[in-house]
């Protein structure tokens, strides 16, 4: 930051990698406070900064602008837990299809048959559930 403690919007999107256009937008959904203006310029605080990178950081989680917003705009404590509970079952629910989805393609990576959709092992991946890794062989016979 200048020795000011500001920056301008180009220097702060520089930083994070962004287009000044994002900021803007961010602004314009209340996602960041406007940013005081000297001589007509956008000027940031440091506290900008810290606002930015928890935006990201949500983006990067998977949360929409729209509900990284509504965590921001809370002000209570119990109230932002519960939106984030929210959010983290939703996460736990997604590592899951992950997992599922890794254990397939790293059967079919594996797998010796010919069509490792008639993999027996393929086969009681992609029917089952519940994953249980440890019974994860192609049973397959080698030609």
């Amino acid at each position: 930051m200048k020795s000011s403690g500001t920056m301008a919007i180009g220097e702060l999107a520089e930083r994070f990698d962004l287009a000044p256009h994002v900021l803007r937008h961010w602004e314009a959904m209340g996602l960041i406070t406007p940013a005081a203006r000297v001589n007509g310029r956008r000027r940031y605080t440091r506290d900008h900064v810290i606002r930015i990178m928890t935006i990201i950081r949500a983006k990067a989680a998977g949360m929409s602008l729209e509900q990284i917003r509504e965590i921001l705009a809370v002000s209570g404590q119990r109230e932002r837990r519960e939106i984030l509970e929210r959010h983290h079952a939703e996460l736990e629910r997604r590592l899951h299809e992950i997992a599922a989805s890794k254990a397939l393609i790293e059967h079919i990576m594996q797998c010796r048959a010919d069509d490792f959709t008639q993999c027996p092992g393929y086969r009681r991946l992609a029917e089952t559930e519940e994953l249980n890794l440890s019974d994860d062989i192609c049973v397959v016979p080698t030609p």
